[in-house]
């Protein structure tokens, strides 16, 4: 008897432990799949949402598929490779923007500069900065933080009292409101249209604003959070009015580049605060009107190529010249800095801080770096043309379209 008791506690354990090498390799199927769909529909976080994982259901040799994407062809995708393996998949999957919001899906930044991140926590690393009267889609909500999509496309998370949350109707009034933008580095928006009346908020270059009303020195303006405040007259400027010019010149944009030399270098930053190389760049066809793509190796896909084969030659005023890692047999091309060409071999680049260098070995200013020159592109001839060159004057997030 008590040979026969062994026996049966011996198989039980057999075949728990074969039910849970089962699952183990339904699982691993299910993540080579996945891994495959994401290649597919979701292959870069910076604009795509794929936050998938599987589980067992109890009592049943069906899976179900949890998580959150943006795409809305993971789900069926998933459902059909996995049956072509023998595995029944369940979809339990929220396609964002998630459906719990209840049309409050628009935001709009209520800080002079919002710091964004790739998960929702201050450890996280930090991936983009957004402006105040910068309009964002709210994807989801985790705890005090809110996952966005900003007007350039970048999807990233902020903390939720960093932007001011909005219905459609809210939303459309907002965009036709009269607004202004701050056109001086700093500014400070005040409770009464008096020079030393207590402060608001702070205000940066590119901050926008709706304009309520004015007193021969002031602005009386509501923020985004729905704060009255006071702003000088001298800090700022008709939105529409700035929007509705935005074709610069590749002066304007060196022009404004040159304005921030010596502002210190900050990883994901793209305001005037602090700005990365990309931020740079961003920035300074930001204040002329144009919304680039947040990253260099985002911006070496804009615009059109230009030949560097002979060096800077081919080279003109506002081209956007990048750096990095050369593509080999084993490993892919690398874009990890770009600058703004000025002319004469030089260009504009934060780095440390922002400050121009030479591409030029005689040059007394010959950047370090220039031996990782990879490629370079056009931007300014290519303005709403479809290569991801947008004004904010035909953003549809902006609403200028129409007035």
């Amino acid at each position: 008897m008590k040979k026969q008791l062994n026996y049966l506690s011996a198989l039980l354990v057999a075949l728990v432990l074969m039910g849970g090498c089962a699952k183990t390799r339904t699982l691993e199927k299910l993540d080579v799949i996945s891994d495959n769909v994401k290649t597919a529909f979701a292959p870069d976080r910076r604009d795509h949402v794929y936050d998938v994982n599987f589980e067992q259901l109890k009592g049943s040799r069906s899976y179900v598929m949890k998580g959150s994407t943006t795409e809305p062809g993971v789900a069926p995708a998933l459902i059909a490779a996995a049956a072509s393996q023998g595995i029944e998949l369940t979809d339990s999957l929220i396609v964002l923007p998630d459906p719990a919001l209840e049309g409050s899906i628009y935001g709009v930044t209520c800080l002079s500069v919002a710091n964004l991140r790739y998960e929702p926590r201050y450890s996280s690393e930090s991936a983009t900065q957004t402006l105040m009267g910068m309009p964002l889609r709210i994807l989801d909500k985790k705890g005090s933080w809110t996952r966005v999509r900003t007007p350039e496309g970048y999807i990233a998370w902020v903390t939720s009292p960093s932007l001011q949350e909005m219905d459609e109707a809210t939303y459309q009034q907002w965009m036709k409101a009269p607004k202004l933008i701050v056109n001086k580095h700093y500014t400070l928006f005040r409770e009464q249209p008096l020079p030393g009346a207590p402060v608001v908020s702070d205000g940066v270059w590119g901050n926008i604003v709706e304009l309520q009303g004015q007193t021969p020195l002031f602005y009386k303006v509501r923020l985004p959070d729905g704060k009255q405040a006071y702003l000088s007259r001298f800090d700022a400027e008709p939105f529409l009015e700035w929007a509705q010019a935005g074709n610069p010149l590749p002066e304007d944009i060196i022009a404004t580049a040159m304005q921030f030399v010596g502002f210190p270098y900050l990883w994901a930053g793209t305001s005037v605060k602090a700005m990365d190389c990309s931020g740079l760049v961003k920035t300074a066809f930001y204040l002329n009107g144009i919304v680039l793509l947040r990253d260099a190796s985002q911006q070496a896909r804009m615009g059109e190529p230009v030949d560097i084969t002979q060096g800077w030659q081919n080279l003109t005023m506002g081209d956007l010249i990048f750096f990095g890692r050369k593509a080999s047999e084993n490993r892919k091309e690398s874009v990890t800095h770009v600058g703004i060409y000025i002319g004469d071999s030089r260009f504009i680049h934060s780095a440390g801080r922002v400050r121009v260098n030479s591409l030029d070995p005689a040059s007394d200013i010959f950047y370090e770096g220039s031996d990782r020159l990879l490629r370079a592109v056009r931007i300014l001839n290519h303005i709403d043309d479809g290569t991801h060159v947008v004004s904010v004057r035909e953003h549809p997030w902006y609403g200028i379209l129409g007035q």
